[in-house]
């Protein structure tokens, strides 16, 4: 959502900003402020400016989505939605445009070396979290609520979706289950919290589930994921994930409820997609899941870079002199 907005005083405010020697612009390069005001906290404002770094006409203020424009895309146009567990990963994939950023309990597996996701906690979700939220300026943010931290009670949930918000500035949290949580995810959502919910596998319960599998194959599964979808629409979900469900399924969900669906293994017919963004790049030789593409090779490069580093260090290739400060051979003279 993009407003036009006249700001009195942009010009001073503009140059109390500027480095020593001014902005290195073109005539028509765009710079993106960071604006700190109270009016327009965590905005971007975009604005056009001449070589003399002037601004040219009117300020557009760069506002984050809300689950409002998401839900207006339903049916409409896709969402695109990737995780990110760190500032630099969060820049730039709000660089690419990504619509939403995913904070997941998965930074158990991919960033913390966990076998899974139970071991992650209410803290990991916030040290990780306050991160991708300082570096997502546009991008809507989600952080997963890790495992016992709403199973036990609709306080606990209510306290930990607060903390969860209030410690990172994230815009939403997400939950696993259906019907047997819609009263935590109605009293978070009454708490003014937005919350997204996940179906079909879910990975805090792969020790019920009986591991990681598609879920929803048979009648009576499948229905219940209808129903459970149904349920936590009605408890005030604005999006609900569908994980590892048959894409038919998936199809027919995203028709029957008016929250987005978010797919993951879950077929082109949801709302929009998510994918872990180390999978999808990449980034480790390791198990891949049927549902991931890949777009990068990255740990090939990455064992590439290192091992020619290494070689380089052994070699003393590195650092040439290209890499390295010199001084005045006479001062070295009189020590």
């Amino acid at each position: 959502m993009v407003h036009n907005r006249k700001v009195s005083n942009f010009a001073l405010s503009l140059r109390m900003r500027q480095p020593p020697g001014g902005f290195n612009l073109n005539l028509t390069e765009s710079l993106i402020i960071i604006a700190s005001g109270h009016w327009c906290n965590r905005s971007a404002i975009k604005v056009n400016l001449t070589n003399e770094g002037v601004p040219r006409g009117d300020a557009i203020l760069v506002m984050k989505k809300t689950i409002f424009d998401f839900l207006q895309q339903k049916g409409k146009s896709r969402i695109s939605m990737l995780t990110a567990y760190d500032y630099h990963t969060a820049c730039t994939i709000d660089e690419a445009g990504i619509d939403m950023i995913l904070v997941g309990d998965s930074l158990g597996n991919v960033m913390l070396g966990y076998d899974n996701t139970l071991a992650v906690t209410v803290d990991d979700m916030i040290h990780h979290g306050k991160a991708v939220c300082r570096g997502a300026k546009q991008a809507f943010v989600v952080i997963d609520m890790p495992f016992m931290s709403y199973q036990g009670s609709v306080y606990d949930a209510v306290t930990n979706a607060g903390r969860i918000v209030k410690e990172t500035n994230c815009q939403a949290v997400k939950l696993e289950g259906g019907a047997e949580y819609a009263d935590r995810i109605r009293a978070i959502v009454r708490a003014g919290i937005p919350v997204v919910a996940h179906l079909g596998l879910t990975p805090q319960s792969f020790n019920t589930l009986g591991g990681y599998k598609v879920q929803g194959k048979n009648e009576q599964v499948a229905r219940q994921l209808l129903a459970d979808a149904e349920a936590v629409v009605e408890a005030g979900a604005f999006a609900v994930t569908l994980e590892c469900v048959p894409a038919p399924l998936a199809k027919l969900i995203t028709e029957r409820i008016s929250a987005i669906t978010i797919g993951i293994g879950a077929g082109n017919d949801c709302d929009g997609q998510v994918l872990v963004y180390q999978d999808m790049l990449g980034y480790n030789d390791g198990f891949t899941p049927k549902f991931v593409k890949k777009y990068a090779d990255l740990h090939q490069v990455m064992l590439d870079a290192f091992r020619t580093y290494k070689e380089e260090c052994a070699s003393q290739a590195f650092p040439s002199q290209e890499y390295s400060f010199t001084m005045d051979s006479s001062i070295l003279e009189k020590l």
